[in-house]
């Protein structure tokens, strides 16, 4: 029996998600940052919410990223799969919150995103040791904490390229 053969339709749905909308399946280098592209939108979508709903939503779609990121890494059967895109896309409006997006020019998301990305590469203290918490908690923290180094970097460039 093949692997497709053995997913049951929500299965199916969570890779989907998991996966960057199935990105993370067909892009071979650089999965993390291709899937994390979903994140671009959904920061617009965020943004456009009011400052006091704009944190909630982001610790939403982190608690929402947790299940999905888990149970692809045991469909998938691989710890911290680099196919697994929903902790860069689902946390990537926290990197912008309050940020707004709206009245500024549309290169400026290729800069937040390229301070999202590699601050997500490098994955400052503490980023890397948190890796090792087991499971989808494990593959979501070091991303929630990474996005919020890159939300005080977004904001500098903010302020002193932007405002």
């Amino acid at each position: 029996m093949s692997d497709k053969a053995r997913y049951s339709f929500w299965d199916k749905l969570v890779l989907f998600v998991a996966t960057g909308f199935g990105v993370g399946f067909v892009v071979p280098f650089a999965p993390g940052t291709f899937g994390s592209a979903a994140g671009v939108a959904l920061a617009y979508a965020v943004a456009r919410l009011p400052l006091f709903l704009q944190i909630p939503a982001c610790l939403g779609f982190t608690l929402l990223a947790i299940p999905f990121c888990d149970r692809a890494e045991r469909l998938l059967g691989i710890k911290d799969d680099g196919r697994i895109t929903a902790d860069e896309w689902m946390l990537f409006p926290i990197a912008l919150v309050g940020i707004p997006l709206a009245s500024l020019p549309w290169w400026s998301m290729a800069v937040f995103f390229c301070v999202v990305r590699a601050i997500d590469i490098v994955k400052p203290w503490p980023c890397r040791g948190l890796q090792s918490i087991p499971g989808g908690r494990g593959i979501v923290i070091d991303d929630f904490v990474a996005n919020l180094y890159s939300l005080a970097v977004n904001w500098a460039v903010y302020v002193f390229l932007f405002r």
